[in-house]
C-alpha cells in the first residue's frame, strides 16, 4: 500500500460489483461490432443508453464522414463504412480537472469460424475466463470503465472535476472515432485507455503505416514465358530489400521498446498477382505495414520505404524501365507517448497498488498503434492500462479474466478520484 484510503475511496472501491462486471462483459461481446458494420453503430447506441441510466450527460452524434476525411490530419481507414457514431458521457463538477476514460467499441472480424470453439460472438465462460471475439480487445476495457463509473455513482462520492467517457469507433483501422471525438472539441487533463496491457502500464506506442507496392510485368503465354516478364520475379528483390530495411530500422530502439525482438515491424500481409495459371503475370500488388519508431515523423518513415524500393528499381534492369509504385492508404498511425516523468504514470501505479496490491506495475511501450497517439498529439497526457493480453487479441484464442477486469475497474476508481478530486 502506498497511502491510506480516504473514506470516499474506500466506499467507491467497496461498490465495485464483480457480478455486474461478468454480466456486462457477456452482454457486450454478444454484440458483433466489427469495424464499419451496422453492429458497430448498434453498440454505440446500446452504450449511450447505459451512460444515460448512470446519469451522465450524454452526447451521441453521427459523425460527418466527408468533413473528417477531408481534414489534412485524417488518420485514414481501411474498412468500408456508411456511418460512424461518436459517444461521450460526462459527469462530475466543474471545479477540477477532467479525466478521460477512453475505449474503442469496434472489433476485428473473427476469421475462419472453424478455428473457434463455438460461435465467436456467443461468449463462453469457463470459470473466471470469458472467451469470444473482442473479449480483451477491448470489450473488457469498456466494462472496466462502466464498472468504475457505476461504483463511484453508487458510493455517493461527489467529484470536484469531471469524468468524460469517450467510447469510439474505428480504432482498429486508423482511429476515426477518436479523431472525430477530438475534432468535436472534447478533451481532458488526463486520459486512461483500457487497451489490453497484460499487467503493465503502456506509456508509448509505435506507429504503423499501411502501404501498397505495385510491380508491373509483361503478360505472355506460360508456354513462352521468355516472351514475358513475371511481376512475381520482379517483386522478389524488393521483398528481400524490405527485410533488410526492417533490420536497419530496428537497431538501437528506445528503452521502453527494447524488450521486443522487433519493435518496429515491417510486414507484407497480402500478395496478389496474376489472373490465369497459364499466363505470365503482368501485375503484382503487395500490401503491408511499416512500423514507425517512437518520435519519428511518419513522413520520414514513408520516405525510408520509398527510397528502399527506388534503390532496388535503379539496380534492376526490368524495374529500372518499369519502376514499382509505392502508395499509402488505409490506417496511418503516428507514434505517441506520455512525456517522461509525467505524474500520470505514478498516479496510476499508486492507484493500482492501493486498490489491488501486488508488485509495482512495470512500464513499457507497445509495438502497435493505438488512439494514445491522437490524444497525446492533442496535448492530453495519456497512457494505457487494461485487462487482457494483447497476444490473444485478433486470434481465435481471445479471452479475458473477469477478476483482472475487476482489478482494472478498481484501479480506475482511485485514479479518477485522485485526478478529478472529491468534494
Amino acid at each position: 500500500m502506498t497511502a491510506a484510503l480516504t473514506a470516499e475511496e474506500a466506499a467507491a472501491l467497496a461498490a465495485v460489483d464483480e457480478a455486474s462486471v461478468a454480466r456486462t462483459l457477456l452482454e457486450l461481446i454478444a454484440i458483433p461490432s466489427v469495424t464499419g458494420s451496422a453492429a458497430e453503430s448498434e453498440i454505440q447506441h446500446h452504450l449511450a443508453g447505459r451512460l444515460d441510466r448512470l446519469g451522465l450527460e450524454t452526447d451521441l452524434w453521427p459523425m460527418d464522414l466527408p468533413a473528417l476525411r477531408a481534414h489534412p490530419d485524417f488518420p485514414g481507414t481501411e474498412a468500408p463504412r456508411e456511418e460512424a457514431w461518436g459517444l461521450v458521457g460526462t459527469t462530475g463538477g466543474a471545479d477540477g480537472p477532467t479525466v478521460v476514460l477512453q475505449g474503442h467499441v469496434d472489433v476485428v472480424p473473427p476469421g475462419d469460424p472453424a478455428h473457434w470453439v463455438g460461435d465467436p460472438f456467443v461468449p463462453r465462460a469457463v470459470g473466471d475466463t470469458v472467451h469470444g471475439r473482442g473479449a480483451c480487445d477491448m470489450k473488457a476495457g469498456l466494462v472496466a470503465h462502466l464498472a468504475a463509473l457505476e461504483a463511484i455513482r453508487a458510493s455517493g462520492v461527489r467529484l470536484r472535476g469531471r469524468v468524460a467517457v469517450h467510447f469510439v469507433v474505428g480504432e482498429e483501422d486508423g482511429g476515426l472515432g477518436a479523431f472525430g471525438t477530438l475534432q468535436r472539441g472534447y478533451s481532458g487533463d488526463a486520459c486512461l485507455i483500457t487497451e489490453p496491457t497484460g499487467g503493465a502500464l503502456v506509456t508509448a506506442n509505435a506507429g504503423a503505416l499501411t502501404f501498397r507496392i505495385e510491380v508491373s510485368g509483361r503478360a505472355a503465354h506460360a508456354s513462352t514465358r521468355d516472351e514475358g516478364a513475371s511481376a512475381i520475379d520482379a517483386y522478389l528483390p524488393i521483398h528481400a530489400a524490405l527485410a533488410r530495411l526492417e533490420a536497419v530500422r530496428n537497431t538501437d530502439p528506445d528503452p521502453v521498446m527494447a524488450e521486443y525482438p522487433i519493435p518496429y515491424a515491417l510486414s507484407v500481409g497480402t500478395l496478389r498477382a496474376g489472373d490465369w495459371a497459364s499466363s505470365v503475370p503482368d501485375l503484382l500488388v503487395a500490401e503491408g505495414r511499416l512500423g514507425v519508431r517512437l518520435g519519428e515523423d511518419p513522413a520520414e518513415a514513408r520516405a525510408a520505404l520509398e527510397r528502399c524500393v527506388a534503390e532496388v528499381c535503379a539496380a534492376d534492369p526490368w524495374l529500372r524501365e518499369h519502376p514499382a509504385a509505392v502508395l499509402w492508404s488505409g490506417g496511418q498511425f503516428a507514434s505517441g507517448r506520455l512525456a517522461a516523468g509525467h505524474p500520470l504514470r505514478d498516479l496510476v501505479r499508486d492507484a493500482h497498488a492501493d486498490a489491488v496490491g501486488g508488485p509495482r506495475l512495470p512500464e513499457r511501450g507497445a509495438p502497435y498503434g493505438s488512439d494514445l497517439r491522437l490524444y497525446a498529439a492533442a496535448g492530453v497526457p495519456t497512457l494505457q492500462f487494461g485487462p487482457g493480453d494483447v497476444r490473444l487479441a485478433h486470434s481465435p484464442r481471445e479471452q479475458v479474466s473477469v477478476r483482472e477486469t475487476v482489478q482494472v475497474a478498481r484501479t480506475l476508481v482511485l485514479a479518477v478520484l485522485r485526478t478529478a478530486g472529491t468534494r
